[in-house]
């Protein structure tokens, strides 16, 4: 939809609060009645845009898990979709944590939306033995979004080349050393012994 593209695009560059219906609807290039016909505020926008962007998103790391051999693999394949979404997206990051403050409660579907898949498939992967069995499901899947949050920040949102731009995709560098981190964590262990 138009007008959630030209959203993404006002409410990245403007903040929600210097945004504006007039602003959203002008980069749309449609008429403010047309609009009415679908938003009753801006903020009813702006939650629209948070719910798309989270449903884009888990879309984008399904995706790219689809056919990975076990879940170490899907792992690495997810973190790519992602990364690979919110390099294209980097709105993601500022509506997200705007969300904060403009509608808390949206802001927890976002998050909750994603770990609810991501918890389930991990439980699966315990139970198959693909994973350290010992692992929390719940907390693993918090843990394992937040370090993929931040290094997106880190290494997408924040990196700037020579000309001031952003990078199109996530060094391969960093990836690399954010998925053995995380191959490291995973690895399912030997029965009985805790020190591994």
């Amino acid at each position: 939809m138009r007008l959630l593209e030209a959203a993404e695009h006002v409410f990245a560059e403007q903040g929600y609060h210097e945004a504006s219906i007039v602003k959203i609807t002008e980069r749309a290039g449609i008429g403010l009645g047309t609009f009415y016909l679908y938003f009753d505020s801006k903020q009813t926008i702006f939650e629209a845009l948070v719910i798309d962007l989270n449903r884009r998103v888990r879309h984008s790391m399904a995706e790219a898990m689809a056919g990975a051999p076990d879940r170490i693999a899907a792992e690495r394949a997810g973190f790519a979709g992602f990364f690979r979404f919110t390099a294209e997206h980097p709105a993601l990051y500022r509506v997200v944590r705007e969300a904060e403050f403009v509608s808390p409660e949206v802001l927890r579907l976002h998050y909750t939306r994603i770990v609810e898949g991501y918890e389930a498939g991990l439980a699966a992967a315990k139970e198959a033995g693909d994973i350290d069995r010992r692992l929390d499901p719940e907390v693993t899947a918090w843990a394992l979004m937040g370090m993929g949050e931040l290094i997106g920040m880190r290494f997408l949102l924040w990196e700037r080349d020579e000309n001031g731009q952003p990078p199109a995709q996530l060094d391969d560098r960093v990836f690399a050393a954010m998925t053995l981190m995380i191959d490291n964590a995973l690895a399912p262990r030997r029965e009985g012994n805790d020190d591994d």
